[in-house]
């Protein structure tokens, strides 16, 4: 409980901001976010990675809740290592998917995770899926986060079915540039990382780096 002489912003409710994507192209995906923890109005963390791995060629994308949704990556990735031992193969991105979904669901009135779910497997290639409360929905490409909110009209008319993996690249680090250039909960740099039949490949975009835009 808060006493009288305590700072205002210590007794306010805590609030997350992030801005991720992902996106599908012929053999792989591209998954990126930025990299600011905030919480109220205070950043808690300027170069977080909100990518997690949840096998060798299957990331997620963070948002909500730093914790709660490290905690249900962890679970997953932990399920999943187990999976492929048993079944002596890679698992496949729709697995993970639904591992994830199943979390969210059971666990949805106790966290504050939102996780969009990507990768390459041996069945269906380059695979996105958004899991918003439980629910799994594969799409060509998929936003989220406070920052998204933002973007939708800049990737509704950006996006082309058939994208060249450059420029499916471009397309999320030209997103993820004016999420964090509008929406004050996202910024630092931006991570970013592409997924094959060949593995993942990691990069970090920052400084002069990241797209300036018109207003800026």
């Amino acid at each position: 409980m808060s006493g009288m002489g305590d700072p205002v912003w210590t007794a306010a409710e805590v609030h997350t901001g992030t801005t991720i994507i992902a996106v599908e192209f012929d053999g792989g995906v591209i998954v990126g976010s930025d990299s600011r923890v905030s919480a109220g109005e205070a950043v808690t963390n300027r170069v977080f990675n909100k990518l997690a791995p949840l096998h060798d060629r299957i990331y997620c994308a963070l948002s909500g809740s730093a914790a709660d949704a490290q905690a249900v990556a962890d679970m997953v990735n932990y399920y999943l290592d187990m999976h492929s031992l048993d079944m002596e193969e890679a698992p496949l991105v729709l697995a993970a998917a639904n591992l994830v979904k199943g979390i969210s669901y059971k666990y949805k009135e106790e966290l504050l995770a939102h996780l969009i779910v990507a990768g390459w497997d041996r069945k269906k290639g380059g695979q996105v899926y958004g899991t918003l409360g439980g629910s799994l929905t594969r799409q060509p490409f998929a936003i989220g986060g406070s920052g998204s909110s933002y973007i939708y009209g800049y990737v509704d008319a950006a996006y082309r079915r058939g994208m060249s993996r450059e420029e499916c690249a471009q397309f999320a680090v030209n997103a993820l540039a004016l999420a964090m250039n509008r929406d004050g909960s996202s910024g630092g740099v931006i991570y970013l990382v592409t997924v094959t039949k060949a593995g993942a490949e990691e990069k970090i975009i920052s400084g002069s780096n990241i797209p300036l835009f018109f207003d800026e």
